[in-house]
């Protein structure tokens, strides 16, 4: 493995009990699992505005980091993980809610705006690019017209899972930690085919 492969996770989301399993917290959800599955320990670190956890050793050490700055100012905490730890931009995914996108389906891109979501545009505005690799998790439209999809965007986001929902979304994160071995493994190419092609069994 080389020094450049991946070494931050970036999960985004919202602090606090009042916004758990929420659409906008899916980047929070996911790292979570992957946190539980590693058997390693979020724990505030106020130098780097969030929380974090890491599992691997040397250079295979990876590091997973929930922003607690809110959404909208993601960015700050992303940069000062970047300036302490001393990383690339090419060695960070951020995982992230998208409500273009159907619930089920995730899209991998290596580079790219905000897409008017307000934690990616934080992010460019803080590392002062667009190239970075970003995971765009599904939650789906709050409606049909743009007119009803803008009124209803802060309550849809803001809204939790039904529990038809949460099956189609347990199937996505365990489908998406499957992946991360071989992203690990810098095979970005591989994992961008299979997570882009993935359709969970009950969508």
């Amino acid at each position: 493995m080389s020094s450049d492969n991946l070494k931050l996770l970036v999960g985004l989301g919202n602090p606090g009990s009042e916004y758990k399993e929420t659409r906008h917290n899916v980047g929070f959800m996911v790292l979570e699992e992957i946190a539980r599955t590693k058997n390693c320990s979020f724990r505030e670190s106020k130098k780097l505005f969030g929380r974090t956890c890491s599992y691997g050793t040397g250079i295979e050490k990876t590091r997973l980091l929930m922003p607690n700055t809110f959404m909208n100012e993601s960015g700050k905490s992303v940069r000062s993980a970047k300036d302490w730890f001393d990383f690339k931009n090419h060695q960070l995914i951020v995982l992230v809610d998208d409500m273009d996108l159907p619930l089920g389906k995730i899209r991998v891109r290596s580079k790219g705006g905000s897409g008017g979501h307000n934690g990616l545009k934080s992010i460019i505005n803080h590392l002062g690019t667009t190239e970075f690799k970003r995971l765009k998790i599904g939650i789906g439209p709050p409606g049909e017209v743009q007119k009803e999809r803008k009124a209803k965007t802060v309550s849809h986001v803001l809204g939790k899972f039904s529990k038809e929902e949460f099956i189609i979304l347990n199937f996505i994160i365990q489908e998406i930690i499957s992946c991360f071995e071989s992203i690990s493994a810098n095979n970005w190419e591989k994992i961008n085919t299979r997570l882009n092609s993935y359709k969970p069994k009950n969508s």
